[in-house]
């Protein structure tokens, strides 16, 4: 059964739905500043500063936990369909993540659509990437992670390292992965009651948002659930049991074992989408940081 914790994140997706349904014109600002709102579930991580950065152009925030080596870093895409979210909503959670790795994270504000519409995101975490490069990161001292949205960049920027012939990273960490467009696995019916904030419309409007006019919901850089996931570093999957999307996740990992590759796939039940934003608030979330952060350590190679 889900701890009574858990259901700070199930309340506020009630709270963030309630307000759309009120305000169904509701703009984009506003919009933004609700999801700007999701860290208000996460706790506040012990011995982790934080410092502004720019990187390569692109603006970003360091998470570095007291004692982290400068060598390593965990290159954290946000989620929020690609159209909200930001360094400042998950501050708190790429922090709990880079403690738990014991290394230091960098989360970038790509640019969101509809403003930039895909390949824009990409191309972000790209200039990032090659700017961690330039700082003197190895690849394989590289984790690509983040959530939602984010998680398909986290696999998508590799997809498009491997198919330029660059350097890939030592290890790829989704959250909940929002990796197919069309809304086509079979949760998004079965675990329709069950999910407080995504449903099949919500999935369709943000696709066609991060689409624009010109993307394709095949393309394997905007949904990696269509991508060849061949020669893929390790790549560790966590997502909730209560998940429209679980499928997403579901479906990648079975390509990815197809393909011969290494991949975790951690389902854990009841929970809701990124149920990792709970961190220092929930066990399941609590426990789920420590099991990726340990993994990671292990992948990056941290003593």
């Amino acid at each position: 059964m889900a701890s009574n914790q858990s259901r700070a994140l199930t309340e506020m997706y009630v709270h963030w739905l309630s307000r759309m349904a009120a305000a169904p014109d509701m703009d984009l600002d506003t919009m933004r500043d609700l999801f700007d709102g999701w860290g208000r579930v996460t706790g506040e991580p012990d011995a982790v500063r934080y410092a502004d950065a720019d990187a390569g152009g692109i603006p970003a925030l360091w998470a570095i936990p007291d004692g982290a080596p400068d060598d390593r870093v965990l290159l954290y895409s946000h989620g929020g369909g690609y159209v909200g979210g930001s360094s400042h909503s998950h501050r708190k959670l790429a922090g709990h993540l880079a403690q738990a790795a014991g290394v230091r994270a960098l989360v970038h504000d790509y640019r969101r659509a509809p403003e930039n519409p895909h390949p824009g995101p990409v191309q972000d975490a790209r200039a990032v990437y090659d700017w961690l490069r330039a700082e003197g990161f190895a690849p394989e001292h590289i984790a690509t992670v983040g959530d939602s949205a984010g998680g398909a960049l986290s696999i998508a920027l590799p997809l498009q390292l491997r198919d330029s012939g660059a350097p890939l990273p030592g290890a790829i960490v989704a959250l909940s992965p929002f990796l197919d467009l069309q809304a086509t696995g079979a949760t998004v019916e079965t675990n329709a009651a069950h999910d407080a904030l995504a449903s099949k419309g919500m999935i369709e409007q943000m696709a066609a948002i991060f689409l624009g006019a010109d993307g394709s919901p095949t393309d394997p850089l905007a949904a990696p659930l269509h991508a060849d996931p061949s020669g893929l570093p390790p790549i560790y999957i966590s997502t909730g049991g209560a998940e429209v999307l679980l499928d997403d996740s579901r479906r990648f990992a079975a390509k990815v074992e197809a393909a011969g590759g290494d991949v975790t796939l951690e389902v854990v039940p009841e929970m809701q989408h990124v149920f990792h934003f709970l961190a220092g608030r929930a066990p399941e979330a609590d426990a789920s940081v420590r099991g990726i952060g340990t993994w990671l350590r292990k992948q990056l190679d941290v003593s």
